[in-house]
């Protein structure tokens, strides 16, 4: 390969790069790739490596559709090659996936009715017992007996962890901060098989009907929903052995779901977004008994995969409330949080084990 030739001198014509065809705006980005992949012998060193990176933003942001602010702060997440990975995946629609319910049912015997309705599925994979892949139906995956029943519920596969790593016990006093459309408090239900006590809250009352529709149809008994401002919980009602924060997030986690986010992000949003996280997560673990014989654990989560959504806040919290440890999350997949981050440092040790 020659040496790539950028289309101007920085900085760069926004009308020129435009106004191409997309092709030729893919075919640039393939070769930039390629040559900050093996800069000392493809670049153009008086230029320099900065002009190649920003006329590969510049026209990642173009080709896929986002604002240039955004797609640059998740480019800048990843490695090059993984930068590419994760804006082509959000160019493809996740697969439906399901949850059973079992308050009503086994994955075994679900999984047989809906094939028997002329459902394609599959087990969503050796991690989850409960959850279940659909690739092709005949019949609205939303209006089937089974569903109606509450035998199952639509959610998608990574809104399990989350739930997984709070691991409830049974009998145990269970927060869900932020919980509509109920997805993970009903997963929390069945795990505790209806024992115990689960407060389902959120602050946005419309959201709260879905909320009780779910908890209804998927006899759930021993949930009481409300609609609290998060923050309020430790003054009003504590002493809970688990908090599960989903927190509200900008949603860059899942774009491939709601395409809007490429545009509709601005640097304000990354401003309040995390300062209301950081107070929620305060209030999650102010609301936590620390001398629960079971529990006095808090999960944090977002469908956000920005540093300000969730290391920041998260460092934030252990530095304001230094009685609070990290704790493995008992997930054997995925990777683990940023501990430097461009010139941020985060705390990152676990607690020795006894």
């Amino acid at each position: 390969m020659d040496k790539l030739v950028l289309p101007d001198k920085p900085p760069f014509d926004n009308e020129q790069t435009e106004a191409e065809d997309l092709p030729v705006i893919s075919q640039r980005i393939h070769d930039i790739i390629e040559v900050l992949n093996n800069f000392k012998e493809l670049g153009d060193h008086e230029r320099g490596r900065f002009a190649y990176v920003q006329q590969l933003i510049k026209d990642m942001a173009i080709y896929y559709g986002y604002s240039e602010f955004l797609l640059e702060k998740l480019f800048n997440l990843f490695s090059i090659s993984e930068a590419l990975e994760f804006f082509e995946a959000n160019e493809v629609s996740r697969p439906v996936t399901i949850r059973t319910n079992t308050l009503r049912t086994r994955r075994r015997e679900l999984a047989q009715s809906l094939i028997n309705r002329g459902v394609s599925l599959e087990p969503i994979g050796k991690w989850s017992k409960v959850g279940l892949t659909i690739f092709d139906s005949t019949v609205s995956i939303g209006a089937t007996p089974e569903y109606l029943a509450g035998h199952y519920i639509l959610q998608s596969a990574s809104s399990f962890l989350p739930v997984m790593a709070l691991a409830p016990q049974e009998n145990e006093k269970i927060l869900d901060m932020a919980s509509a459309p109920g997805g993970k408090s009903t997963h929390i239900a069945a795990l505790m098989k209806n024992t115990g006590i689960i407060f389902a809250n959120d602050s946005n009352k419309v959201r709260t009907k879905g909320l009780v529709s779910n908890i209804h149809r998927l006899g759930v008994k021993n949930t009481v929903i409300c609609n609290y401002d998060g923050r309020e919980f430790p003054t009003m009602l504590g002493g809970f052995d688990r908090v599960l924060l989903d927190a509200p997030c900008s949603g860059t986690g899942v774009i491939s779901k709601d395409p809007s986010i490429k545009i509709n992000k601005t640097e304000k949003d990354f401003i309040l977004l995390p300062h209301l996280q950081k107070e929620l997560l305060l209030s999650a673990i102010d609301s936590v008994d620390s001398k629960s014989s079971t529990g006095g654990y808090i999960v944090y989560s977002t469908c956000s995969i920005t540093v300000e959504e969730n290391e920041t806040v998260v460092n934030y919290a252990l530095k304001k409330r230094p009685n609070v440890k990290l704790v493995p999350t008992g997930l054997d997949f995925g990777k683990e949080g940023f501990t430097k981050y461009i010139q941020r440092q985060y705390l990152s040790s676990f607690p020795e084990s006894n």
